[in-house]
C-alpha cells in the first residue's frame, strides 16, 4: 500500500486544492488543501497568507495541510505550525484539520518530517476532526480537546511517546480513534502494554470505532483486544493493514464480544483460507480482503515506506 491520492473528503467536508487566484469554496461544504510543488517558487507559508486574505475566509471550517517542501528546500513543519497558530484569530470557525496530506510521489510517509503540534492544537481548541500523516519528530503534547470526535494518526512507524500522548489524552467526545502503529523498521517502538489505557473502555467513553492497525504486532493486539472491556462498546474494530495471522484470527473467533460488533476490518493479512472462511461466517460484517501468502521469513505491514 502506498498513499497515491490526496484526500477528497475529511470531516464530512469536501477537500478542494487551493492555489493563489482561486476563489474560496462554499465554507458550508468545502475545506481547502494548501500545498506546494517541488518546483514551486512560493513557499507554503506565503500561499497560506494569500489564502487568509480571501473575502469570507473567516467562515472556513477546516484546513488541509499538504506538502510544504520544495525542490531546493524542505521547509520545516514548524514553520507551518507557527503560521497556523498566528492565524487563529482569522479562522475562528476552524473545526477540521488534517496535517500532512502528502502522497508518496511528494514524499514517502516514512520520510515526512513532522513537528510538535501542541501549539497548534492549543490555538484551535474546538477541533472536532484531526488527522496527521507522518511520524518523524511528531508530538501532540498534552492532548486536551473537549470537542474532538475523530482522531487519525497515519505513520509507517509510530513512536511510543505519541502512543502515550494519545493514551493519556482528555478527549471526552472521541468516537473514532485510528492509529497506524507501523513497523520497527520505520521507528515503531511501542508495545501492546502501551495500549492498555484504551482497552479497559473508560478512557474514551463515546468511542465506537477503534483502529489499531498497520502493525507488525497485529496478532498480539488481536489477542489482548479479544477479551478487552472496550470491545463490548465498539461498533467497529479495525485491525487491518498489519501482520495478522491465524494466531490473531483464532483469538478473534473465540471472542464473544467480537460477535457484538457491526463490522470487523481485517484488510491485508496473512491468515489461511480456512481461517478467512471461519471469520466470514461470524454474524457480523467482516472484511478479510487482500489476503497475503504467508511466509514466515517475510511478512510486512501494508504501509511502511
Amino acid at each position: 500500500m502506498t498513499i497515491s491520492e490526496h484526500l477528497t473528503e475529511f470531516g464530512s467536508l469536501q477537500v478542494r486544492q487551493w492555489n493563489p487566484g482561486d476563489p474560496l469554496g462554499d465554507p458550508a461544504t468545502t475545506i481547502h488543501r494548501i500545498s506546494v510543488d517541488w518546483d514551486d517558487e512560493q513557499p507554503w507559508v506565503q500561499k497560506f497568507r494569500a489564502f487568509l486574505e480571501l473575502p469570507g475566509v473567516e467562515a472556513s471550517r477546516g484546513v488541509v495541510v499538504g506538502w510544504w517542501g520544495t525542490e531546493d528546500s524542505e521547509a520545516p513543519a514548524s514553520d507551518v505550525v507557527e503560521a497556523l497558530v498566528a492565524a487563529h484569530a482569522s479562522l475562528p470557525d476552524l473545526r477540521v484539520l488534517f496535517f500532512g496530506d502528502v502522497t508518496y510521489e511528494e514524499n514517502e510517509i516514512s520520510w515526512i518530517q513532522q513537528a510538535d503540534l501542541s501549539p497548534l492544537l492549543a490555538a484551535y481548541p474546538h477541533l472536532t476532526h484531526l488527522g496527521v500523516r507522518g511520524g518523524n519528530n511528531l508530538s501532540l503534547g498534552r492532548l486536551s480537546l473537549p470537542e474532538l470526535r475523530h482522531l487519525i494518526v497515519q505513520t509507517g512507524g509510530l513512536d511510543v511517546s505519541v502512543v502515550r500522548e494519545v493514551m493519556t489524552a482528555e478527549l471526552p467526545a472521541l468516537e473514532h480513534l485510528e492509529l497506524f502503529l507501523g513497523t520497527e523498521g520505520y521507528g515503531a517502538n511501542s508495545s501492546v502494554d502501551d495500549l492498555t489505557p484504551v482497552l479497559d473502555g473508560t478512557l474514551f467513553p463515546k468511542l465506537t470505532y477503534l483502529g489499531l492497525k498497520n502493525s507488525d504486532h497485529q496478532d498480539q493486539i488481536a489477542q489482548v483486544l479479544a477479551d478487552a472491556p472496550v470491545l463490548t462498546r465498539l461498533e467497529e474494530l479495525d485491525l487491518s493493514l498489519g501482520v495478522l495471522t491465524d494466531e490473531g484470527g483464532q483469538a478473534l473467533l473465540g471472542s464473544e464480544a467480537v460477535r457484538g460488533l457491526k463490522k470487523l476490518h481485517l484488510v491485508h493479512h496473512f491468515m489461511s483460507e480456512d481461517m478467512v472462511a471461519r471469520l466470514e461466517a461470524l454474524p457480523v460484517q467482516v472484511d478479510v480482503s487482500e489476503r497475503q501468502e504467508d511466509n514466515d521469513d517475510w511478512r510486512f505491514v501494508a504501509l511502511g515506506e
